[in-house]
């Protein structure tokens, strides 16, 4: 019986393709002074790149003859790393924090968990309002729901709510997104 063919898949290689890696017969040559030569042969450019002392790059790889320029592939590569790692630093994750409430939270308590609020929608974090009913707190709903209500009245100025509250067993769910 005959084994099944295990090579290893051919590795792919991320980023543009290079000199000798180019397939195409022609190729749109742009040179390392931004002057468009048209279409030229693929070796032609290549042997321009070489005297020129750079690499040949395959900038846009699906058109119709593929346009190549010639330039410094090690400096290419290099401004692309810097500039991947400047956008990594500036990103911001939006985490979503969790306020739990109880229908009969008392004011001071309230007040506690408002300034928390407020501190998060600075930060620039979404705010997931969990109210919890224990025991005969199921019979009045209306008190958390008066709650829930008090709350997208304070928070109006600085979040909207992006999901409105809803019944998720014994508790309400309600999360609130900085303006």
């Amino acid at each position: 019986m005959r084994r099944p063919n295990r090579a290893p898949p051919a590795a792919t290689k991320d980023g543009p393709r290079t000199n000798d890696e180019i397939r195409n017969a022609q190729v749109q040559l742009i040179d390392q002074t931004g002057l468009n030569h048209g279409t030229v042969e693929t070796v032609a450019a290549i042997k321009m790149a070489l005297e020129a002392g750079m690499d040949l790059v395959e900038i846009s790889p699906n058109t119709n003859p593929p346009v190549c320029k010639i330039m410094d592939y090690g400096k290419f590569k290099y401004s692309a790393q810097k500039k991947a790692a400047e956008a990594r630093k500036k990103q911001k994750i939006v985490e979503i924090k969790e306020i739990k409430l109880r229908p009969m939270i008392d004011d001071h308590d309230y007040d506690v968990k408002m300034r928390a609020m407020q501190r998060f929608f600075e930060e620039g974090d979404k705010v997931k309002i969990t109210l919890r009913y224990r025991g005969r707190e199921m019979a009045h709903q209306e008190i958390g729901t008066k709650l829930l209500d008090k709350v997208k009245a304070d928070v109006a100025e600085f979040a909207k709510v992006e999901q409105d509250a809803r019944f998720e067993g014994r508790q309400v769910v309600m999360v609130l997104a900085p303006r």
